[in-house]
């Protein structure tokens, strides 16, 4: 989807002076329209508030409101990927005494889910939880309300688009992971190219839908470059696909994978601190993606939706980072604070999925052994 051309306007007939003038005025109400515009506190409730209405809606009585209107409503029911986030609903559940039902399944899954009951205008939803590309696409199916907020200020720029119809709740970031009993921390790899080693042949794994993460690996290596490299990697000492980032690092922690290429810089630190053999490994670049919440239009329990979207940006934030996810708070210390990240853009990895896809099939998921 492009944005349209703006129009263009005849000035041939004006004096420089009146074009210059007219010019002037102009961009003065376009600036005073948007000021207005994204002034949320200037916006006013009306009695019965729309959802749109309650969304944008920032005044100082905004979370009386919300926490009164959203106990009447007493059910929020929430679609997710993060297994951890039931974790964030019980504690939403005992700081505000309202109830919370959810359904898990892969992003894909989770997406195909709400444009199908959308379509079929089964509307039982009020947040979806998901990867920012499958929650863009969201957005580009209509099916996500606008929501502004306070604590957006507090956000890394990543985790707000400009149509706010979704809202950057962790940091993804993909991390190589070991497993200490198989490989010794001298021996490791500190570039992709060390992986041309034959002292890796057969002790190699690679998550199987990682298509957004090789695209712009490619990107930022120079595609030519790039696939030679891997291509090389791959026929020389094979690659395990598996499906599964928290299932790739269980397969490094039993040993079978030793030396995985693509899980989330949390899964490994989960299990570490239940006593696996395994850490992790940072290989430059470090390619990252927001993980995102947003509200559907059509929320039946939108006060209940608004005061949850909140609470993720607010106590959420710091129970994420308990868990330890990599919040979006720019107030919240984290690992990478202080590394260079290479952030996809949720809408080229739209655009460009079909060539990715096939990229990373044809390079790497066809080709392993």
């Amino acid at each position: 989807m492009h944005n349209a051309l703006p129009r263009q306007f005849a000035v041939r007939r004006l004096s420089f002076f009146q074009f210059l003038t007219s010019t002037i005025v102009s961009a003065t109400a376009i600036c005073s329209f948007s000021a207005n515009a994204a002034d949320p506190v200037k916006i006013s409730l009306s009695a019965n508030p729309t959802v749109a209405e309650l969304a944008v809606y920032t005044g100082p009585d905004r979370q009386a409101r919300l926490i009164e209107a959203a106990k009447k409503e007493g059910v929020l029911t929430v679609y997710h990927v993060y297994p951890a986030l039931t974790e964030m609903m019980a504690a939403f559940t005992k700081k505000y005494g309202i109830k919370t039902k959810a359904w898990r399944a892969g992003s894909e899954a989770v997406l195909q889910r709400i444009t199908t009951e959308a379509k079929g205008n089964k509307f039982e939803v009020d947040i979806v939880q998901n990867n920012a590309p499958e929650n863009e696409a969201a957005s580009r199916e209509k099916l996500l309300q606008e929501v502004r907020s306070n604590y957006h200020q507090d956000l890394i720029p990543q985790a707000v688009p400009a149509h706010k119809e979704w809202v950057g709740i962790t940091v993804d970031v993909w991390t190589a992971a070991y497993n200490t009993n198989k490989i010794k921390k001298e021996d490791l790899p500190k570039t992709y190219n060390d992986l041309l080693n034959p002292k890796w042949k057969g002790q190699l794994g690679i998550e199987a839908n990682n298509h957004a993460w090789f695209g712009s690996l490619m990107s930022q290596m120079g595609e030519d470059k790039g696939l030679a490299l891997f291509n090389n990697i791959v026929a020389s000492n094979g690659m395990s696909v598996r499906k599964g980032h928290s299932l790739l690092t269980m397969l490094v922690s039993s040993g079978e994978v030793p030396l995985a290429l693509t899980v989330y810089s949390w899964n490994p630190e989960q299990i570490k601190a239940k006593g696996a053999p395994v850490e992790g490994l940072a290989l430059q670049p470090l390619i990252a993606q927001p993980s995102t919440i947003a509200m559907l239009k059509k929320s039946p329990n939108p006060n209940a939706a608004l005061l949850f979207y909140e609470f993720m940006l607010s106590d959420g934030q710091k129970l994420l980072a308990e868990v330890p996810f990599i919040p979006t708070s720019k107030k919240i210390e984290n690992p990478f604070t202080q590394t260079q990240l290479k952030y996809i853009d949720p809408a080229t990895a739209l655009d460009m999925q079909n060539k990715w896809i096939k990229m990373y099939e044809e390079t790497v998921t066809k080709k392993a052994k």
